[in-house]
């Protein structure tokens, strides 16, 4: 995990090399799974969210999820298994209320949020956490995320052909009818989708951070007076 987590990313011409994580200027990229906490999950889109989470921490990138059961617990099991970072974001005011109120895992995290928002205002904080959200199956409180990150001109990810209304986001982001600057891509395979949002990070989200840093207080940041 160590060596994923200095991977060098490059501005888009590989000109410039800037070491993100530990050590590094830039924090790692983050990455959202967002998706369906109960309801039906077929063993087929359980096993397809793991390899997400697998090839999330693989990559060096930090998983972020809701802090619920469902497919992101599946998500945040597939990173553990390699030895992933996973942040939860909890709508719980602490951890009585992350147990016992909510009925929500701990198995897996390195740090539990607590927003104390509830389960529909902890979503801003939670889509906002993430470099890119990936959304697998779903059903309203997922369809409030994706309004968030879509309305929010995120990256985002759909896992297809895991059912609720991921499957539906292509007609919906029609009806709709805005145009939000989001960017979202769309495949049924967990690495193939990863390589299309790995790129549009190298690509844009990235350099321009880069440009942001070159023009800010630099790494360290700056004392307040």
């Amino acid at each position: 995990m160590a060596d994923n987590m200095k991977r060098v990313r490059r501005t888009a011409d590989e000109s410039t090399q800037v070491m993100c994580g530990p050590g590094g200027q830039f924090p790692c990229m983050t990455v959202g799974v967002m998706g369906s906490a109960g309801g039906k999950l077929t063993a087929d889109v359980r096993r397809r969210v793991r390899q997400l989470g697998s090839g999330i921490a693989r990559r060096g990138y930090v998983l972020i999820t809701g802090a619920c059961p469902g497919l992101p617990h599946e998500a945040v099991k597939g990173a553990k298994e390699v030895g992933g970072v996973v942040v939860g974001v909890s709508p719980a005011l602490n951890f009585e209320e992350h147990v016992k109120k909510y009925h929500s895992p701990t198995r897996g995290y390195d740090a539990i949020i607590y927003t104390g928002s509830g389960l529909m205002g902890r979503e801003i904080e939670n889509i906002r956490s993430c470099d890119v959200v990936i959304f697998a199956g779903g059903r309203s409180g997922t369809l409030g995320e994706f309004a968030i990150a879509y309305d929010e001109a995120k990256v985002i990810g759909v896992l297809t052909s895991t059912g609720g209304i991921t499957d539906h986001l292509s007609t919906i982001i029609d009806m709709v009818n805005k145009d939000t600057g989001a960017v979202v891509c769309y495949h049924d395979d967990p690495e193939r989708l990863l390589d299309q949002l790995e790129e549009i990070y190298r690509s844009y989200i990235f350099p321009r951070n880069v440009n942001i840093m070159a023009g800010g207080s630099g790494p360290d940041g700056q004392l307040q007076y």
